[in-house]
């Protein structure tokens, strides 16, 4: 994730307006609860004029009947106020609830499109702040801070200009403190605006802690680590709460400055208001109408420290939520047709590592329309987007041929990049140089959906998601029909040889849990077999997928995978040599190239690698150097 030092903060009201299209649905709404919110605050301010003519005309006359006339006038407006601030809340609350749900909706989908290198970079607790807390603060100031400060700024110059109608030497005399305010909020508004930012990043390092130490609980546990644990969550709480009481100290310090300087100039006021009624040249009735106007306002002058924070936190939370938005996807424009220069390139001469493939020199210098199909690696390169400049590549150069309807083993030394050459079959990561084609078409060609429907990955790490066995085993049907048929999701589980799930509570329907953690390393990974087997692909990664079975597991499950092999294009990451035999050739992958290819037992004889990975024999020195 960039560091926040990093990210460039834009100014608030220029992040906030980023906003505005998401309320556009609701738009209508929104404006007519601020029309409701200001006829509200507005019915305050004729308060103090009903007052004025109360004091100034029934009470100073002795008239009981328009002291009751103007006591029913004050209750009237005051049930108004508070009848048109309930509207207003009506106005807006579920209108906002579903910008916010759609936001995160639309957060959701991005997450989903953006490419496995930004979820390598980015913790997990950060993008869940962003979906939750972020959103929430938003929502909030959409229905609170936003309206007000529209609706308290038209009270306030509403107000002011009530007074000086009133009493233009008390008026201006209120106004002494404006000038100190604005500075005041000019230079709280940067600070608080580091300080939120700063809060918000670190809400989100404390969701990653405890989501990590949730799924890894077992680890923990397992090596006593809770101590340690607890020790690094509660350096995480404990700075965060000291940014949390830095922010409440920036308030405090506006909120003294908003609070006392209004006030004395209202004290000042009612001091000179008084001499002046004793003196006769200002009555009694202006200066109560006067006091009540300028404490109309108290309410609308020391919310600005409020609505202030709250809007810097709200343009915090929308610059760390474009921050998602704002990345690029796997979008439609990476799924551009490969050019007719490109579907024409020559394959590469076949390395000495692929000379055994049938294909002649002739046939590869053809166009990719009327090349030999199955799966081809022409001088693929990979670099991982944020590896040193100076970094060997993880691939360099890679040529393979995976014919139709053949099984290919793939096997290397730990860290070869094994599976970093099978997520880039499915564009999981983006080639850097090279190409790949499934049967004859280059993958960039090809949209994603259709790439992934006809490319199956079982991976080596297991995934499965807080759902039923069914519905994870069928994630990986690509036909809608097949999802909901009890008959393709028996054949799966019996290639998997899953048959365990029937002994489960509920079967097939069995919630399995979050990460599948109530289930066995070796069941997982039977059901991520079965997951990539289910809707029969054309194409089949399988990366190391039995290495968590026993021995009799094991071989029951290749006998049934060799059957589903028969029909499809596979490449099988191997680490055993009972695994390799699944395969009808082998290829092995040293110094991110493609070494040799060949029959098992030919490779045995032939390669010192090979038989090094395999059986554990030492390697001749020349072999032991490269």
């Amino acid at each position: 994730m960039p560091s926040t030092a990093a990210t460039e903060r834009s100014p608030a009201v220029r992040t906030l307006l980023r906003l505005w299209p998401h309320l556009r649905p609701v738009r209508a709404r929104w404006f007519s609860a601020a029309v409701v919110a200001v006829l509200a605050s507005l019915t305050s301010l004729v308060i103090p004029l009903v007052l004025k003519w109360l004091v100034d005309g029934p009470i100073a006359d002795g008239d009981t009947a328009g002291v009751w006339l103007g006591a029913l006038w004050v209750l009237l407006l005051g049930l108004a106020e508070a009848l048109l601030f309930g509207l207003r809340r009506w106005l807006v609350a579920r209108p906002l609830s579903s910008v916010e749900a759609d936001m995160r909706e639309a957060l959701y989908r991005r997450l989903q499109r953006l490419p496995i290198a930004f979820h390598d970079r980015w913790p997990s607790g950060q993008l869940l702040s962003r979906a939750t807390t972020d959103l929430m603060i938003i929502r909030m100031f959409l229905a609170f801070p936003l309206t007000f400060l529209l609706v308290n700024g038209v009270t306030i110059l509403a107000g002011v200009i009530v007074m000086l109608s009133m009493d233009r030497s008390l008026g201006l005399l209120v106004l002494i403190p404006v000038i100190p305010v604005i500075v005041v909020c000019t230079v709280f508004e940067k600070r608080f605006a580091e300080a939120s930012r700063t809060a918000q990043d670190q809400v989100g390092d404390v969701t990653t802690l405890v989501e990590e130490s949730v799924l890894g609980i077992r680890v923990i546990k397992g090596f006593g680590r809770h101590r340690s644990q607890a020790r690094a969550f509660r350096e995480l709480t404990h700075r965060l709460r000291g940014t949390e009481l830095r922010k409440a100290r920036l308030l405090g310090g506006i909120m003294a400055v908003i609070v006392v300087l209004p006030e004395l100039a209202i004290g000042t006021c009612l001091v000179l208001g008084t001499v002046r009624v004793a003196d006769g040249t200002l009555s009694a009735g202006t200066l109560v109408a006067f006091l009540s106007t300028a404490l109309a306002l108290h309410w609308p002058v020391i919310s600005i420290g409020f609505l202030l924070a709250m809007s810097q936190e709200a343009a915090t939370a929308t610059a760390r939520y474009f921050e998602v938005m704002d990345t690029e996807p796997e979008s439609a424009a990476d799924d551009r047709p490969a050019t007719a220069a490109s579907q024409a390139l020559p394959a590469s001469p076949a390395s000495p590592a692929t000379s055994a493939s049938p294909v002649s020199r002739a046939t590869a210098k053809a166009p990719t329309a009327v090349k030999e199909g199955g799966l081809r690696l022409e001088g693929v390169r990979f670099r991982y987007p944020d590896a040193p400049a100076d970094a060997p590549p993880v691939l360099d150069g890679v040529d393979l041929h995976v014919r139709p309807g053949e099984s290919l083993a793939l096997v290397g030394t730990t860290g070869s990049g094994k599976t970093t050459l099978t997520a880039l079959i499915p564009r999981l990561h983006e080639i850097t140089e090279g190409r790949i084609t499934l049967d004859g078409v280059d993958i960039t060609a090809m949209p994603r959906e259709e790439l992934r429907a006809r490319v199956a990955v079982a991976f080596e790490d297991p995934t499965l998601f807080s759902a039923t066995v069914g519905e994870n085993v069928l994630m990986g049907a690509a036909d809608r029909d097949e999802r909901t048929d009890p008959e393709v999701l028996g054949r799966a589980l019996g290639v998997a040889q899953a048959g365990f799930v029937h002994a489960l509570p509920q079967g097939v329907d069995t919630q399995v849990g979050e990460q599948g953690l109530s289930l066995s390393g070796g069941q997982r990974q039977r059901l991520a077999l079965a997951r990539a087997v289910v809707g029969s692909p054309d194409f089949l990664v399988l990366d190391d997928p039995l290495s968590a079975l026993d021995v009799h597991t094991e071989a029951a499950v290749e006998a049934a995978l060799r059957e589903v092999l028969a029909d499809t294009t596979a490449l099988i990451v191997a680490h055993r040599p009972s695994t390799v035999l699944l395969a009808d050739r082998v290829a092995l992958l040293s110094g991110g190239r493609i070494a040799a290819v060949g029959d098992h037992h030919e490779l045995l004889r032939t390669n010192a690698e090979y038989a090094w990975l395999m059986s554990g024999a030492p390697l001749e020195p020349e072999e032991a150097r490269r």
